[in-house]
């Protein structure tokens, strides 16, 4: 599996763009905000000749979801994520201008839930989906035990966890989740998170200051 990484918005978001050799993908957490960024997106679809399967959130927080009326509007494809989130969207926009933020773009709602041990196919290749709420109520992270990656949104980082102070967030929920979804994943597994840098299970099971 091929994973190209993509950097938005002024968050820094991580968005992920994942296929195989059948050329089908996934985009994970579309967070292309400006025209540039969108352009940027479709461009590297279009050059590798992608056909998009599936977008996924690992939640509906703004950041994270910038570029799904884009992507609905351009390949006809709909967000999935998980039903508890689903109270986000309507908040998203307030979100916007509570960060200083312009935006006015209808948030398309998800065609699919998602919820814990769905799997994700496309191409030759396939996701679990992990339940791991905290940073936000339908927290999700989507993981390929095939490939020893696991994308984990906003729960875990490189020497961090994702904030709780937002709506529906619950810190010790978060804590929970990491060590009973995330850390009994294999050490050498790949993580790939919803903002910095990538780590590994086994580093963050070690040295991470919250955990």
């Amino acid at each position: 599996m091929m994973i190209k990484h993509l950097c938005f918005n002024p968050f820094s978001e991580n968005c992920y763009v994942l296929f195989d050799d059948s050329k089908e993908a996934v985009i994970i957490d579309p967070g292309c905000y400006s025209n540039f960024e969108k352009e940027a997106l479709c461009k590297y679809i279009q050059e590798n000749g992608l056909s998009i399967r599936h977008v996924l959130l690992t939640h509906i927080h703004i950041d994270h979801i910038f570029g799904t009326p884009y992507l609905k509007e351009h390949f006809n494809v709909s967000p999935e994520a998980h039903e508890e989130d689903l109270f986000l969207i309507e908040g998203s926009l307030r979100m916007a201008a509570m960060f200083g933020i312009p935006y006015k773009e209808n948030i398309p709602f998800p065609c699919k839930y998602l919820k814990e041990g769905d799997r994700i196919f496309f191409g030759h290749s396939s996701l679990q989906v992990l339940h791991i709420p905290g940073h936000s109520p339908g927290s999700i992270a989507f993981y390929s035990e095939k490939d020893n990656a696991v994308f984990t949104g906003d729960a875990l980082f490189a020497g961090s966890v994702g904030r709780t102070d937002l709506e529906g967030g619950d810190h010790s929920r978060l804590i929970q989740s990491i060590r009973d979804k995330l850390f009994t994943l294999p050490s050498h597994t790949k993580v790939y998170p919803g903002h910095g840098p990538m780590t590994d299970i086994e580093t963050e099971k070690n040295y991470n200051p919250y955990l």
